[in-house]
């Protein structure tokens, strides 16, 4: 049946991530038909890897209730308490070239917004590059690791954190975070939106590999473009107005000397 589950304490939450409850009510294809589950982790991302090397299907998901060194972008630590958030990694392994690997991170993004609106009616947005934001403050990331063969890829590997049922007091103040239910006022079912996730992702996904480039839409769903940001890069500071994004996911910020800067990595910073 895919499932491999390890030891879990029997002191059950009312909305606990067992492999039964998750592939219950699951409606995509192959995403997360071979899951891999782990009440306490270091990383999901270093599982999926070890897992991808061995062969591991497309599709295979490893979650985790808790995460004791899940990694944010930039090498930022992203921790979570047990039964607050959603700490997945998914296994891809499309078949196109390691430039277009951006594709894959626009529309798992897409697809958590889509899911978060759908159950909650929250105004989620996405903010460049990778994070998900609710009024203004994040409530979750993506992680993308690849790996290649020459020019092709060999695996992707796709890590999300999102928090779900974070109380205020647990948010990080230096991160500007939220959580969905701080927004929302209620705590929500962390099964029923993954499951929500995953499939709207699928559903891209299948759709990215038939020709579909996800660029149009997930700029559409930044809340980046037509601010002033200031971006901090391997290469600098720079400050301007983000117009838009080219075809591949970069950022074009208008400097302003009233250069356009086109931007591939950074973090946009206060």
């Amino acid at each position: 049946n895919g499932i491999i589950s390890f030891s879990m304490s029997e002191n059950h939450a009312l909305d606990h991530l067992s492999p039964q409850a998750i592939l219950s009510g699951l409606r995509t294809q192959f995403i997360a038909r071979q899951l891999v589950y782990y009440p306490i982790i270091g990383s999901t991302n270093t599982v999926a890897r070890s897992l991808a090397i061995e062969g591991a299907a497309e599709g295979t998901m490893v979650i985790a209730d808790e995460q004791t060194m899940g990694r944010g972008r930039l090498g930022r630590q992203w921790l979570a308490p047990s039964g607050t958030s959603l700490l997945f990694s998914i296994i891809f392994r499309p078949d196109f070239e390691a430039a277009r690997v951006q594709g894959l991170t626009m529309l798992c993004a897409l697809g958590i917004r889509q899911a978060i609106r759908e159950l909650t009616g929250l105004p989620a947005q996405l903010k460049w590059p990778n994070d998900i934001m609710l009024h203004g403050r994040k409530t979750g990331g993506i992680l993308t690791e690849t790996s290649s063969i020459g020019q092709r890829l060999d695996y992707i590997i796709v890590g999300i954190g999102l928090n779900v049922n974070l109380p205020a007091n647990l948010l990080p103040v230096e991160f500007n975070a939220t959580s969905i239910s701080q927004e929302l006022g209620r705590t929500v079912s962390r099964i029923t939106l993954l499951q929500q996730i995953l499939l709207h992702i699928e559903e891209r996904y299948l759709a990215l590999r038939a020709g579909y480039w996800p660029v149009a839409e997930w700029a559409e769903a930044l809340e980046t473009l037509g601010r002033k940001v200031k971006l901090r890069t391997h290469h600098g500071t720079w400050q301007g107005i983000a117009e838009a994004v080219d075809n591949d996911g970069a950022l074009l910020v208008r400097l302003d000397n009233g250069q356009i800067r086109k931007i591939w990595e950074g973090d946009i910073v206060p």
